[in-house]
C-alpha cells in the first residue's frame, strides 16, 4: 500500500481481527443475509483489511454495502442461477447478490471444473460489488491452482485521449502458489489508482499525484491536487499509465479486456451502455487453472520459489531497502495485523460506534 494512504499513527486505533469479523458478520445479518452468507462476507472483508488493502476493507466498503442493502440495490437473499454451462465453463446470473457474499461459491465452481478438465472459467452477470478480487484468486492458489479474477462495472475511467469516462476501474488479479515463499498475488485496478483511494486520501489528508486524474476536458492533471469531493469522486480517472507517453494505451487495453472477459462473456453489455445501475450491474470473471493438468505441482511450486526468492534477493536501487514481488508485502502485513491488530482511522472507529446504537451490533474490541 502506498505510504500516502496509510492511517497516520496519531489517528490510528488497532482492533482485533476476530472482533472485526464478528461485527461485520452481525452487520450483514442485520441487512437480511443468512448467517452463512454473513460469514462469507466477513471472511472477505476481514482478510482484505488483514492484508492491508484498505480501499476494499471495512473503512470504505462496509458503509457502502449498508447503503446498497437499505436502498434495495442489492439482494440479501439472491436466487442465483447457472444460465449456460459446459464441462469447463459456466455463466451465472447472480440475481443482484453481493459479490463479496457469493464470490467464493463462483470460484468453487471454477475450481471443481478445473479438477475435471484442467481449467474452469465462470462468468457472472447481474451481481453486486466483488470487493478485493485477489481474495478469490488466492482461493484457487490455496488448492494448487493458478487463479484469476476480474470485475467490470461503471463509467468512471477515461479512455486514452477521451473527455468522457467509459469504464469502471476494472481490477484484475492473478495468484499462484509456492512452497516456502509467500504466494504470488497480483491484484490491481487497470486505472491509475482504485477509485476508493479518493476517500482514503480525503480521510488521511493526502493529495493525488500528477497523472492520476484528468480535468473536466480530459486533459491529464500533471500536478498534485486535493482529492475531489463526492461519494464516488472518480469520474475523471485516467487509465493505467496516465498519459499516452507513459503507456496509458496499455491501461486502456486492459480496461477493455476486463469488460470483454467479465462483461461480454457473461452475456452483458459493457458498463458504458448501462442506462440503469442493474441493467447489467457488476460483471465478474473467475478462472482456475489446474497446475497438475499442465505440469507436476511440486516442480511448479519449486520453480515459483526460485523465481520469488531471486526477486527478493535482487539488489535494490539507491534509496530503496529491498525488492518486493506482488503479494509479499500483503503477506507480511497480514502476519503483523494478526498479532498486533488491524489499524483503523479514528473517523472509522466513530462510525462503528454509531452502528452499535443504530443496528445493535457488537462493539469493536481494541488491542
Amino acid at each position: 500500500m502506498l505510504e500516502r494512504f496509510k492511517v497516520p499513527k496519531e489517528d490510528e486505533v488497532r482492533v482485533s481481527h476476530e472482533s472485526l469479523h464478528d461485527v461485520i458478520k452481525a452487520v450483514f445479518e442485520k441487512m437480511g443475509n443468512s448467517q452463512s452468507d454473513s460469514i462469507e462476507a466477513a471472511d472477505v472483508l476481514t482478510m482484505t483489511d488483514l492484508r492491508g488493502v484498505e480501499t476494499h476493507g471495512v473503512s470504505n466498503m462496509l458503509r457502502s454495502y449498508i447503503e446498497q442493502y437499505t436502498s434495495g440495490r442489492v439482494n440479501p437473499m439472491p436466487d442465483w442461477k447457472i444460465e449456460r454451462e459446459t464441462p469447463g465453463t459456466a455463466v451465472i446470473n447472480a440475481d443482484r447478490g453481493l459479490g463479496v457474499v457469493l464470490g467464493r461459491r463462483f470460484m468453487d465452481i471454477a475450481i471443481e471444473k478445473a479438477k475435471t478438465v484442467g481449467f474452469g472459467v465462470v462468468t457472472v452477470n447481474n451481481s453486486g460489488h466483488l470487493g478485493a478480487v485477489g481474495h478469490f484468486s488466492m482461493q484457487a492458489a490455496q488448492q494448487d491452482m493458478v487463479g484469476m479474477t476480474a470485475t467490470a462495472a461503471g463509467r468512471g475511467v477515461l479512455p486514452t485521449f477521451a473527455a468522457e469516462p467509459r469504464f469502471g476501474t476494472n481490477p484484475i488479479s492473478i495468484a499462484a502458489p509456492a512452497n516456502k515463499e509467500a504466494a504470488f498475488l497480483f491484484d490491481a485496478a487497470t486505472s491509475q489508482i482504485a477509485g476508493n483511494k479518493f476517500s482514503l486520501a480525503r480521510r488521511v489528508g493526502s493529495n493525488l499525484l500528477p497523472g492520476w486524474v484528468a480535468d473536466s476536458e480530459g486533459n491529464p492533471v500533471m500536478e498534485e491536487i486535493a482529492p475531489p469531493e463526492g461519494d464516488r469522486g472518480y469520474g475523471d480517472l485516467l487509465p493505467l499509465g496516465g498519459t499516452r507517453e507513459n503507456g496509458s494505451h496499455k491501461g486502456y487495453g486492459l480496461l477493455m479486456m476486463v469488460d470483454i472477459l467479465g462483461g461480454m462473456l457473461s452475456g452483458s453489455v459493457p458498463g458504458m451502455f448501462d442506462t440503469e445501475y442493474f441493467e447489467s450491474a457488476y460483471k465478474h470473471y473467475f478462472a482456475a487453472y489446474n497446475i497438475d493438468a499442465f505440469t507436476d505441482v511440486p516442480k511448479f511450486k519449486n520453480n515459483m520459489d526460485e523465481m520469488l526468492h531471486t526477486l527478493r534477493e535482487t539488489k535494490p536501487a539507491p534509496g530503496h531497502e529491498r525488492v518486493l514481488y506482488p503479494g509479499l508485502a500483503e503477506h507480511e502485513e497480514e502476519q503483523d495485523r494478526r498479532a498486533n491488530g488491524v489499524p483503523l482511522h479514528t473517523e472509522v472507529i466513530g462510525w462503528f460506534k454509531g452502528l452499535e446504537t443504530e443496528l445493535g451490533v457488537p462493539a469493536l474490541k481494541q488491542v
